[in-house]
């Protein structure tokens, strides 16, 4: 059994209703249970949440919302991780051990072709993990901090003096998709593989304010609605 677990929560701060604010026209949320849908892939398409709301929007897009998380679970300092533990405690008591899971983020990004892009890489080097990353537009260790001054100072200075091309690559988290593994590990694997599968830089707007949301618009108006 493979199970797709989604996380809205309710009372988010920075841009309220996040989840099923419209984007283009459509719920947020719509975005990652269709591409879940589309992939194929799952059994059950979960949803946790704390809001009746939120719950029936994601029914009605063709989720599962089973159950209401609890209120310790949906506060500001709630962290992902034990949102999904509960959610799996709740899978494996009420539909069975599932082999493996892919959470996802309500991000109109994911695809179901990227999903099963993690899929096949997961299956294929029998890896904990993989999730989808992108590259920092700018060499971070070229990056600056403020100083107690109110000025700025590079972060690394001993990286000021070297161009930005002989610098290493580094890559942060796509806010999209983690497909994990449950059952299909080596016996004798002593540190998580944990793998990444790369994005388009243009495919990789983890939206938290209003500037992203207005920028994650245009890029899906130009890259995705016109591909």
């Amino acid at each position: 059994m493979q199970i797709a677990i989604i996380p809205a929560r309710g009372g988010s701060k920075r841009i309220p209703k996040k989840s099923t604010r419209h984007f283009l026209g459509k719920p947020l949320i719509a975005y990652a249970i269709e591409a879940a849908r589309k992939s194929g892939f799952f059994d059950h398409i979960i949803v946790s949440t704390d809001s009746e709301e939120f719950a029936e929007v994601a029914i009605k897009y063709g989720a599962e919302a089973p159950f209401l998380r609890p209120a310790k679970l949906a506060d500001d300092f709630a962290a992902t991780a034990p949102v999904i533990e509960h959610a799996l405690g709740w899978i494996k008591e009420n539909l069975g051990e599932p082999e493996r899971f892919c959470q996802f983020f309500a991000n109109p990004f994911v695809t179901a072709k990227n999903i099963t892009g993690g899929y096949k890489l997961l299956r294929k080097k029998r890896a904990n993990c993989v999730l989808g990353v992108t590259e920092f537009a700018y060499p971070i260790l070229r990056s600056f901090k403020m100083n107690d001054q109110g000025g700025v100072e590079y972060a690394f200075p001993e990286y000021a003096p070297s161009r930005s091309q002989d610098l290493p690559t580094f890559f942060h988290d796509a806010a999209q998709f983690y497909w994990h593994e449950l059952t299909d590990i080596p016996e004798d694997r002593k540190v998580d593989l944990n793998l990444p599968y790369f994005l388009p830089r243009h495919m990789a707007v983890d939206i938290d304010t209003t500037e992203d949301w207005e920028i994650a618009e245009r890029l899906y108006k130009a890259f995705i609605l016109d591909a």
